[in-house]
Order: C-alpha cells, then sequence, then structure tokens
C-alpha cells in the first residue's frame, strides 16, 4: 500500500487555488488586471493628463484677460465682483466672493495639485484649481490677481459621470480577455478533469474506455500513455482472475477425492478421519475467498435496501453458532447497494469477530450525516493499531494475538466491496477491548 505524503503547506499557500483550471484562470485575470491598470495609467499620464492641462491654459489665458485692464482693490468685494462678472458676462465664467462660492458648491468641490501648480506658473503667483461635478463638470479657480475672489468656467460637454469611450473599450477588451481566458482554460482542463475521473474509476477496479486523445500535444500523451497503462491493468487483471479462479477451482476435485478416501478409513482411524476433513474443510473456505476475491462482486444493478433488514439476515444466520450476537438497531433510510456483496461484507466481519473472539459479537447500525453504517464488534484481544492499514491487505494476517487463521483475503474482500460503494472501513480497538469494525456507506 502506498504511504500517503502529508505536504505542509505556509499559512498563504492555502489562499492559492490548487487545481490547474483555476490556477489557470487566476493567471489569465491577474496578467489582464495588471494590463488594465497599466492601460489606464498610460491613459491618464499621456491622453488625459495633457488635455486637463491644455484646458488650465485656456482657462488661465482668459483670466489674464479678465486681469489686463486691472481692477480697483480697493473697492467692496461685491462692486469687485460686479464689475468682472460684468467683464466676462459672454464669456460663460462666474466670479464669486468666497461665500458666494460656497453657497454655490465650492465646499464638494476636489482639489487637483498638479493643476494648481501648472495654473501658477501660467497666472505668475499662487493659484488654487478644484473640479466639481453637478449638471456639468465646473473648474474653480482662485487666481493670485484677486486671492478673495472664485472663478467657475464650466466645461459643456465634458461629464465625469458619463461612461467615456474609452472606458467602456477597456471595459470590453477586459471582460471579453476573461472570458475567453475562461474558455480557454476549461478546454485545457477538461481532458485533465475527464482523466483524473478514468484514473479514480481504475482505481477502484473498474476499466473504462480508452479516452478520446484530445488537448494540447501533452495532454494527447499522457492521455495514450494512460490508456495503453488501463488496458494493460485490465489484460494482467484478466489474467489474474483467470489464474486464480483456475487454481481454486483445479483444487476442488482432489479435495473431494481425499474426503472420499477419508470416508472410507476404519473406525480405530477416526481421529485421523476427523483431522483430515477438518483440513479439508478450511482449505474449502479458503478456497471460496479466494473466488470471492476474483469475482470483484460485480453486481450490475444497485437498489435502495435497508441496512436493517441485512443485518437481521445475518443475525438469523448466524443463529445456530455458539456464542451471544447482539444486535442495535436505529432508524436508518434505504441506500443503494449491491445487497449481496454488502451482505459478504457483514458476513466477513461476523465471521471474524466469532473467530478472533471470546463469544460475543455486537452488530449495530446508526446514520451519521450523508452516510449510513453498521459496526461490528467483538470482545477478543483487539489489534495492533500500527498494522491496520496492512490488514487491508491481501494475503495479510492480523495479529498474532488474534491467531493466523485463514487466507488473508476476508479483510481485502470487505475493502475492495466498500471502496466500489464510494464508502469507508475502519477498524479501531474497543476501549472494554476486543475489535469495532464500522463501516460507513453513503446515502446517494
Amino acid at each position: 500500500m502506498p504511504v500517503p505524503v502529508k505536504l505542509t503547506l505556509k499559512w498563504w499557500q492555502h489562499l492559492l487555488p490548487r487545481n490547474a483550471f483555476s490556477q489557470t484562470v487566476v493567471l489569465i485575470g491577474s496578467l489582464l488586471l495588471i494590463n488594465q491598470l497599466v492601460s489606464y495609467w498610460s491613459v491618464a499620464v499621456y491622453f488625459i493628463k495633457p488635455s486637463y492641462e491644455q484646458i488650465n491654459q485656456l482657462i488661465a489665458r482668459q483670466i489674464n484677460i479678465l486681469f489686463v485692464d486691472g481692477v480697483e482693490v480697493g473697492r467692496e468685494h461685491l462692486s469687485i465682483v460686479d464689475a468682472l462678472n460684468a467683464k466676462v458676462r459672454h464669456d460663460g465664467m462666474t466670479v464669486y466672493n468666497l461665500k458666494q462660492a460656497q453657497e454655490a458648491g465650492l465646499d464638494n468641490a476636489t482639489y487637483y495639485g498638479f493643476l494648481s501648480d501648472q495654473m501658477s506658473v501660467y497666472l505668475g503667483g499662487e493659484a488654487e484649481v478644484r473640479f466639481s461635478q453637478g449638471e456639468n463638470l465646473d473648474v474653480w479657480i482662485r487666481p493670485p490677481q484677486a486671492p478673495s475672489l472664485w472663478i467657475k468656467v464650466p466645461l459643456t460637454g465634458i461629464n465625469e459621470s458619463d461612461l467615456s469611450p474609452l472606458t467602456l473599450y477597456l471595459l470590453v477588451i477586459g471582460a471579453l480577455s476573461v472570458a475567453g481566458g475562461w474558455l480557454f482554460a476549461r478546454k485545457q482542463n477538461k481532458p485533465l478533469k475527464r482523466l483524473q475521473k478514468a484514473a479514480v474509476t481504475v482505481s477502484k477496479g473498474k476499466f473504462p474506455d480508452p479516452l478520446p486523445l484530445s488537448g494540447s500535444t501533452e495532454i494527447v500523451e499522457v492521455t495514450h500513455a494512460f490508456n495503453q497503462m488501463a488496458q494493460s491493468m485490465k489484460q494482467l487483471e484478466q489474467d489474474r482472475v483467470l489464474l486464480m479462479a483456475g487454481i481454486s477451482h483445479d483444487l476442488r476435485t482432489p479435495l473431494t477425492r481425499i474426503r472420499l478416501a477419508s470416508e472410507m478409513m476404519v473406525e480405530d482411524d477416526q481421529y485421523l478421519k476427523d483431522g483430515i476433513v477438518s483440513d479439508i474443510e478450511d482449505m474449502d473456505a479458503i478456497i471460496k475467498q479466494f473466488i470471492a476475491y476474483v469475482r470483484h462482486d460485480q453486481e450490475a444493478i444497485r437498489e435502495p435496501f435497508p441496512i436493517n433488514q441485512l443485518i437481521q439476515e445475518i443475525q438469523q444466520q448466524e443463529s445456530n453458532r455458539q456464542g451471544e450476537i447482539e444486535v442495535e438497531l436505529t432508524s436508518c433510510p434505504d441506500i443503494p447497494i449491491q445487497h449481496v456483496a454488502i451482505k459478504r461484507v457483514l458476513s466477513n466481519l461476523v465471521e471474524n469477530a466469532f473467530r478472533y473472539g471470546h463469544g460475543w459479537v455486537k452488530i449495530s447500525s446508526f446514520e451519521q450525516g450523508h452516510y449510513v453504517g453498521f459496526c461490528v464488534e467483538d470482545n477478543g484481544p483487539g489489534i495492533d493499531m500500527n498494522k491496520v492499514d496492512d490488514l487491508f491487505q491481501p494475503f495479510t494476517q492480523g495479529d498474532t494475538a488474534r491467531g493466523s487463521v485463514g487466507s488473508g483475503l476476508g479483510l481485502a474482500i470487505i475493502k475492495r466491496i466498500i471502496d466500489r460503494h464510494n464508502g469507508k472501513v475502519s477498524l479501531a480497538n474497543r476501549a472494554e477491548g476486543g475489535l469495532i469494525a464500522r463501516v460507513l456507506l453513503p446515502k446517494k
């Protein structure tokens, strides 16, 4: 049995996707995000910023013209405002004192440092530039010629809330790129997913039809190699089954002759006859286990069946044994199983419990989440827990404390049947002494 490898991951590695499809999508998405950020930065630096600087320069020229004849600063602010507004009446600009500007929305305007610095150069003194969004995009300028005043310049035809063609273009390109990357990753991942499912199927002893050769060159080569491996394993399995079945079948004939010969022995050799008959029965039980192991219990249909009914059948079947068999049943739903195979699992577990225990066996059923299960307990000596995984391998005997009678195929047969049902089987020592075998079968 291969030893499982435990990987130690750092905390940030748990946040990263683990499968190839997610990794490809994240990679493409990250590259597209970087591309979008670089595109926005490039457009802002080389297109938007120069455009705003040009607008800033034009506004500075208008303000310089506004103050070219000078303004009598000694007058009240209101008269200065009126005088300036009279000069810009046809230019679209409006002059406000501080109070009027605040009432008109100055406090909601956003300060732009680089435009303020540029405006200060154009106007020959410290100036301030702000932008506000109303029905139109408005530019607020505090000129150095009149620091107590604000000039509002509406930019008609420009609205920050509108989706610009450039932004729409970048969004469409980004969405199409992500969709294309997703389709590409999905197409690349589909053969891998199909290969993974086929590998799981092979691991359960089934051999699917050859997989179609599609995808990239590397995936096609891997799929072709997998098809060849699966075909070789199928042929090897067929040869192994034929060999074991043939040997088991051929052994029955000489065993039958030996038993017939033992029946002809005289009464004085009765003890020898009993020993021969006992050995023949043990060998016959081993042969039955060989046949059960190579059969794979491949029933065509799984039908909903009550676990409790199987337990009751086993209880009735084992009622003639020497010892006590205790049953504890809880209400469980019917689950899709190959009931003959699961009955064989129960029978093998009960057989082991009587063989290695001290005459007491308990069978119980239960429901746990998405599973329905049963337990078989005995009061024997238990097992070495370090050898549990090895016990499910073919021809592996249990702990010497529990004896070594049998072929070592019983638990291997159980494991194979439960695996084919996508279930779980485990062994553990009871606190009171003995062993408990626990089987879980999915509800669906």
